[in-house]
């Protein structure tokens, strides 16, 4: 502005107007500004008697640097266009009114011919020219501008993603070329013109499903730093927030529809995304339903997902992982080709989340059953995953009442378990004497399944015959683990019995009193119940998976304990 002053005052005219454009002020002549602008024209044209008249214009775009553009070009003072400036000088162009109807190749017409001629015709001339433009909005709607940008845009984008795809089908290398090529140009626009565009290169024929890398590369720009925020209390001031929850919302509208064009990992950042932010329940369930979709090709911390109370609650958001358990059941239920290997894979998915959840403390044990009751169980190959997770669940709990953790074991079905699990249950305190009867009477039933119906071991012909004296030792060991399983049974009925007589009457009398007192446990659990493990343990050894029994019994040792079982 003092350059375009000087260049004034050097020629020693008088000025007689000024112009007051957003606080700035211009001395200038009317001459010049008449020749060319029909709005300035317009507002002298009323003051003929003045000499010198004060001007003021208001909502001039671009404020007195677009004004300053327009006043160079009516005193002739040479500038060159750019990306960068072309924007600013066709909307003061259009606003100053300065059209062929005033001055022959007037600054309208110039500015057109060069957005025409060279700046629209590459990718980037029409992106500097579309980020310039969202800032003199109206104007550059109503010169069509933005409209122009992004149909020069979704043509030349839609042109290079057809010679990067070819006719091939959508894959993680092909959609990591859709990122190399150009991508992240268009994630510096703002969100609602990346709208825009990117639903303008979808009429043209643009593959929606190579969309996902696109989308995703501009939440992970939008987003960066939400996963920090998320551990603790939110610090994040009310209006990035708002401006965040737009964008999340946006960005899982325009996500394709299509299975697989989004990894399960990226779902999973926005969903927590979406969680933090508190977007619509629309948005969330669409990323929950899209989780669900592919969860057999998730891991574990896909579905780990923080609870975002911050009042003390539980670690984890269960509710959403069951919904997106739900869903995936749902889709398998639909689908008429279900795999057999994706079903297995998420049922050990959800048991090793059960596992992970079952040590926070605030969870609750009808919490905990709801979601291991969903687990289906077709998509279980054995319960030692579901035992696994009570155990974890039991020692992270010890304040259960022997009422509860007979629920919680109510969850497993013993005859599931291996071997391994029943020999690490057979020794598990925590659980309920109830519980492990049901385990060493399972591996008993296992172990009569093995052998003949009259108790005798089956045996595959080979040419390592056993002996006679392994034969008889093993059918010994058998009948006295049978002898202390009915022990056992009949102490048990005597223990409910006496317990179901107290509750009656109210009171104990002095005998069963002194026999089963608080301070002694009401059968000696310990040397029974290990009596019979290690019974067990004897046992199971001596048989293989084909029946055979193996012809040496010396140097056995006992099961070891299988940590995969256990917290412990």
């Amino acid at each position: 502005m003092k350059k375009t002053s000087d260049w004034i005052l050097s020629h020693e005219i008088p000025s007689d107007v000024t112009v007051h454009i957003g606080g700035a002020s211009f001395s200038l002549h009317k001459f010049p500004l008449v020749s060319k602008c029909g709005y300035i024209r317009k507002i002298l044209s009323n003051h003929k008697d003045s000499n010198i008249l004060v001007i003021e214009i208001p909502d001039v775009p671009g404020g007195p640097e677009g004004f300053e553009l327009a006043a160079k070009f009516c005193y002739g003072i040479n500038y060159e266009f750019s990306t960068k400036n072309i924007s600013l000088v066709r909307c003061v162009s259009e606003f100053l009114e300065m059209t062929e109807d005033y001055a022959i190749g007037n600054l309208v017409k110039r500015s057109e011919a060069y957005l025409n001629e060279v700046a629209l015709k590459t990718l980037s001339g029409a992106i500097t020219i579309l980020q310039s433009s969202i800032n003199l909005l109206p104007m550059a709607e109503k010169v069509k501008l933005i409209t122009r940008c992004i149909d020069t845009i979704a043509y030349i984008v839609t042109k290079e993603s057809e010679f990067c795809l070819g006719d091939l089908a959508s894959s993680s290398s092909n959609l990591k070329a859709i990122v190399d090529w150009r991508a992240e140009d268009l994630i510096v626009l703002r969100i609602d013109v990346f709208q825009r565009v990117l639903l303008a290169m979808i009429s043209r024929g643009f593959k929606q499903y190579a969309l996902g890398p696109i989308l995703m590369l501009y939440a992970q720009k939008c987003l960066q730093g939400l996963e920090a925020l998320g551990k603790e209390k939110k610090k994040i001031d009310s209006k990035q927030e708002h401006e965040m929850r737009i964008v999340l919302e946006t960005i899982v509208s325009l996500l394709p529809r299509e299975r697989n064009t989004i990894s399960v990992s990226s779902l999973s950042m926005l969903l927590r995304a979406a969680i933090y932010l508190e977007t619509t329940m629309a948005c969330k369930l669409d990323l929950e339903k899209r989780m669900g979709l592919q969860l057999g090709q998730a891991v574990l911390d896909d579905i780990l997902i923080p609870s975002f109370n911050f009042d003390g609650d539980i670690l984890f958001d269960v509710d959403t992982v069951q919904r997106i358990m739900m869903n995936y059941l749902e889709y398998e239920l639909e689908s008429t080709n279900i795999q057999e290997n994706d079903m297995e894979k998420v049922g050990k998915l959800m048991e090793s989340y059960l596992a992970e959840i079952a040590s926070d403390r605030n969870l609750s044990l009808s919490k905990f059953m709801d979601f291991a009751e969903h687990v289906p169980e077709q998509a279980k190959v054995s319960d030692d995953g579901i035992y696994r997770a009570i155990d974890i669940y039991l020692k992270s709990h010890p304040t259960l009442s022997d009422m509860e953790r007979k629920k919680v074991c109510s969850l497993m079905d013993c005859e599931k378990l291996s071997r391994e699990a029943c020999a690490h249950a057979a020794q598990n305190d925590r659980l309920p004497v109830q519980t492990v009867v049901q385990v060493l009477f399972s591996e008993q039933q296992r172990l009569r399944g093995t052998m003949g119906g009259d108790g005798l071991i089956t045996v595959e012909p080979t040419t390592n015959k056993p002996s006679s004296h392994e034969l008889s030792w093993l059918i010994k060991e058998n009948q006295d683990l049978k002898f202390e399983l009915l022990n056992m049974k009949i102490k048990l009925k005597e223990v409910e019995r006496w317990t179901s007589d107290r509750e009656k009457t109210g009171v104990s009398s002095p005998g069963r009193a002194t026999r089963y007192s608080a301070d002694k446990p009401l059968f000696p659990r310990k040397s029974f119940l290990n009596s019979v493990s290690k019974k067990l343990g004897k046992v199971m050894p001596l048989l293989r998976v084909d029946g055979v029994v193996p012809m040496s019994t010396r140097g056995r040792n006992k099961p070891s304990k299988d940590r995969r079982h256990s917290m412990s």
